[in-house]
């Protein structure tokens, strides 16, 4: 307001605003960059101008076992209360054109005998105990749901009765197999088994063998196991060819390493998966200084395996972003042996250790190998060895010359 009177020039309350502003606000309004693969599992990705929805009715039941499950039930209970809605019109119209529901034929039936015939030369109804499209409904839920109350039946005057009949138990089965099969697809998904299998909040970047190798976690908290587990690194960043093309997730598989060598993992207790970062590595150029929340670099990790109780194959997903990887970290041990077993202690599973590591990148460490030799490396174990003294059986003494 002051600059509008001109008491202040406008230049000078510009610059005032911009000065005011704390370094730290200014470091937070810079957005982080966008997750492709959730630490969930799930996937970041919104599908727009999809024009071709029809695609998605061609496979109706992959369809109806991705939806949510109030979509599910919703659909599961209108498909019912519509089948019954249909059939219960169609006898109602059978019974309306037979005559049934006249209020005359009504009476002259009253006295019928044994499927709905009246006395000698009576009149026959198709659907007995049809007076009402009410009555009509409540047929078509005993036929399709195989009730059989007994207080109504068809005869065998309306062939059409018998034709109806039998369509509406046919599609009374056809679903009862969808909806249920849906039901049981969507309670036995394999994304539930990977729930239990778990990796590491933060991964980390540390010498082992004397190389810089990039490591994580990964454990399952069920005692049955994952059959023929495999286990596949990507990294997913921002490139630009040498023609120019922008590519917005370029996706490179890296080589991963296991304790028991291999993408296949036996992982009955907690693993430490790593990868050597050599000159083949999408890694080869990262130092401390890229590791932050601004920087464009995301590593992918999928875990594949069949399921034991189930035969299902399921798939475990994360991601680390360039700011959840800690640089000069090691994860901690968690297996130990008590009482003749193994037991594995969750509580740590996450927890790291600060270890000596060389601040600069693999591509300058294996040019200048110097760079380790002024690294105070840790010992190889830090567990403590028992000591015995053994006690001598006999003695030796010099013989008598």
């Amino acid at each position: 307001m002051l600059s509008r009177k001109g008491i202040i020039p406008e230049e000078y309350v510009l610059t005032r605003l911009a000065e005011d502003v704390p370094d730290h606000a200014r470091y937070r309004a810079r957005e982080r960059r966008a997750r492709f693969v959730g630490k969930s599992g799930t996937c970041n990705v919104a599908h727009k101008n999809i024009r071709e929805q029809g695609r998605f009715l061609q496979d109706v039941f992959t369809t109806l076992v991705d939806l949510k499950w109030p979509h599910t039930l919703v659909i599961f209970t209108m498909t019912f209360l519509c089948s019954w809605l249909l059939f219960g019109m169609t006898w109602w119209l059978i019974a309306f054109a037979h005559g049934d529901l006249d209020h005359s034929t009504q009476l002259q039936a009253g006295g019928s005998r044994g499927a709905g015939e009246a006395e000698a030369g009576g009149f026959v109804l198709c659907v007995t105990s049809i007076h009402s499209f009410t009555s009509a409904f409540l047929f078509s839920i005993e036929v399709q749901v195989t009730i059989g109350f007994g207080g109504r039946m068809v005869t065998e005057e309306c062939p059409a009765a018998i034709l109806i009949l039998i369509v509406q138990n046919i599609v009374g089965l056809v679903i009862n197999a969808i909806m249920l099969g849906c039901i049981f697809m969507k309670t036995a998904q394999a994304h539930r088994r990977a729930e239990t299998l778990i990796f590491s909040k933060h991964a980390v970047i540390a010498l082992r063998e004397g190389r810089l190798c990039f490591m994580l976690r990964v454990g399952d908290l069920r005692k049955s196991m994952i059959i023929s587990a495999t286990i596949r690194m990507q990294v997913v960043k921002k490139t630009t060819s040498l023609e120019g093309e922008v590519v917005p997730l370029n996706q490179v598989d890296i080589q991963m390493e296991n304790p028991v060598g291999g993408s296949n993992i036996f992982l009955v207790s907690p693993l430490i998966i790593y990868h050597v970062i050599d000159k083949n590595s999408p890694l080869y150029d990262i130092s401390p200084q890229h590791l932050n929340h601004h920087e464009d670099l995301e590593v992918i990790v999928i875990l594949e395996g069949v399921v034991e109780t189930t035969g299902i194959t399921t798939q475990a997903r994360t991601s680390y972003l360039a700011d959840e990887i800690l640089w000069g970290q090691r994860f901690v041990p968690i297996v130990a042996e008590e009482d003749g077993r193994y037991s594995v202690d969750y509580s740590k599973f996450g927890n790291t250790v600060r270890v000596p590591t060389p601040p600069c990148t693999a591509r300058q460490l294996e040019e200048d190998r110097s760079i380790i030799d002024s690294i105070p490396l840790s010992p190889k174990s830090t567990s403590r060895k028992r000591s015995f003294r053994l006690k001598p059986k006999f003695t030796i003494t010099d013989e008598p010359s």
